[in-house]
């Protein structure tokens, strides 16, 4: 008896094996990294192509020497992108680029103020000053070296948790060792913020900030349960116990000592701004927001009121130009540089930022706004704010409280900085002397933030990494498959 033949309606059977379990394999989970080549790619293109815009509007020939910087950046990142494919090969993508490209632009301002250097050092008949572009390139290549370091060694970025006692007593005494030297070892400009060697000199609290947040992303996790006990419940708003205003106490004490000791209003700020974004995250209440704001003010006053350092920095912000040759000099001419530049700017090497004192430094943010105008300066702010928030999905994606806190607090110093930095040059707030990270020149800000950086991305790479594959567990006796044995 013939079978019969298949109705018109029935659907035909899949001509494909169905595989083990009857499930489809999960799509292999991609890291990115091409996409971050990529970009590292464009970064080298604007990079160059601005140092040769600079190069052709002070109407200097362009040679091949121009072109050691952009083969030793795209050098130097190219080995910075073959660390991270293969010690963080699912880290956040956009990380290292917008690093490289500030980076690059860092460059790029800092040799078009060489230039402007060696100009005025031959109308005056000096010698023509060593060129900051090449050491700035020799800081970066460093900090690389340090990126990398942190990348390879620190395998689990939670084992620096156990370690948060030490670290934290680490950046205390880094912070402390400038107030306690001579000030012919420790003090430029007025701020006891340095170590002053034969030959060479650093900023140990640019190192500081990053042990103190690893010290009090611990503390905050270990000792969450004391912070978030209930306390007074006040126009809505739950406050912390009085026994539980330790931590934001000692920051408030340390910050203020900072600034009495060493003068340095930008580092305090910075540090106590962290920690109580830090604590607000990790309780999750306004109340300790407004008792860090109330003690920022007395901290304020009373500085005012005690030290004629902090007297001189406020009157200055007040009225710059009462004082305008002496303690005036430097916002008055970053204010008449943000003015030139207008909306478009005068363009790469058209303009006259070597006319602020530290432009290279302290007050590159008014080069920016001078040569590259508003719209320049609006899309430098950009990659800063693309950069944090990035900072900040890490810090929501990954799994440990621990490393939430970490990169959070990392991402916020960097916001913290930013905003001081931006806010003194455009007179938004009192000058603070802090470098603008990956752009200003100077050897500790630059390796401090590679570091920085390197934490971040160890972060991100654990919160993107899939989870690993779940062991198949063995059958139970009872469901096993029953199997024929044959007698040999």
């Amino acid at each position: 008896m013939s079978s019969p033949e298949p109705s018109a309606r029935s659907s035909p059977a899949p001509s494909f094996p169905s595989p083990p379990g009857g499930f489809a394999p999960a799509p292999l989970v991609s890291n990115r990294r091409n996409v971050e080549l990529l970009l590292l790619g464009f970064g080298v293109v604007i990079t160059t192509l601005s140092l040769v815009l600079v190069e052709a509007s002070q109407e200097q020939s362009i040679t091949w020497d121009l072109a050691k910087y952009a083969f030793a950046y795209m050098g130097l990142f190219a080995i910075a992108h073959l660390g991270v494919r293969r010690f963080a090969p699912y880290a956040d993508p956009l990380l290292l680029p917008i690093v490289a490209l500030l980076n690059g632009l860092g460059l790029v301002l800092i040799h078009r103020l060489d230039l402007a250097d060696a100009q005025e050092a031959q109308y005056n008949g000096d010698p023509i000053p060593s060129p900051d572009a090449n050491q700035q390139v020799l800081w970066v290549g460093l900090a690389l070296i340090g990126f990398l370091a942190v990348l390879i060694v620190l395998r689990d970025y939670r084992t620096l948790a156990r370690y948060g006692y030490t670290l934290g007593l680490g950046g205390l005494v880094l912070l402390s060792i400038p107030a306690v030297l001579p000030s012919k070892f420790s003090e430029i400009n007025g701020s006891k913020i340095w170590i002053l060697l034969p030959g060479f000199s650093f900023q140990p609290g640019e190192f500081a900030k990053i042990l103190l947040i690893i010290f009090f992303a611990a503390v905050l996790v270990a000792k969450r349960e004391l912070f978030t006990s209930a306390g007074k419940h006040f126009l809505g708003m739950d406050f912390p116990r009085a026994r539980d205003l330790g931590p934001i106490l000692v920051a408030w004490g340390v910050s203020l000592a900072v600034l009495v000791f060493e003068k340095d209003l930008g580092t305090s700020l910075l540090l106590f701004g962290t920690v109580l974004t830090m604590l607000y995250i990790a309780t999750a209440r306004v109340g300790w927001v407004l008792i860090g704001g109330a003690l920022l003010i007395v901290g304020f006053v009373f500085a005012y009121k005690a030290f004629s350092h902090v007297r001189v920095r406020t009157d200055t912000w007040l009225d710059p130009f009462e004082d305008y040759y002496n303690t005036g000099l430097q916002i008055s001419q970053s204010l008449f540089g943000l003015a030139t530049g207008g909306i478009a700017g005068t363009g790469l090497g058209s303009g006259r930022p070597s006319e602020v004192p530290l432009a290279k430094t302290d007050f590159i943010i008014a080069t920016i706004g001078e040569e590259l105008g508003l719209v320049g300066l609006t899309a430098v702010l950009v990659l800063y704010l693309v950069f944090i928030m990035r900072g900040l999905r890490t810090a929501l994606a990954v799994r440990d409280s621990f490393g939430k806190l970490l990169a959070a607090g990392l991402s916020f110093t960097v916001a913290i900085q930013l905003f001081v930095v931006v806010g003194g040059v455009t007179k938004l707030i009192p000058l603070t002397g802090l470098t603008t990270p990956y752009i200003s020149y100077g050897g500790s800000s630059v390796l401090a933030n590679y570091l920085l950086l390197a934490l971040l991305i160890k972060i991100s790479d654990a919160a993107r990494a899939p989870a690993p594959p779940k062991k198949k567990e063995q059958a139970p006796i009872a469901d096993a498959p029953t199997e024929m044995l044959k007698r040999t």
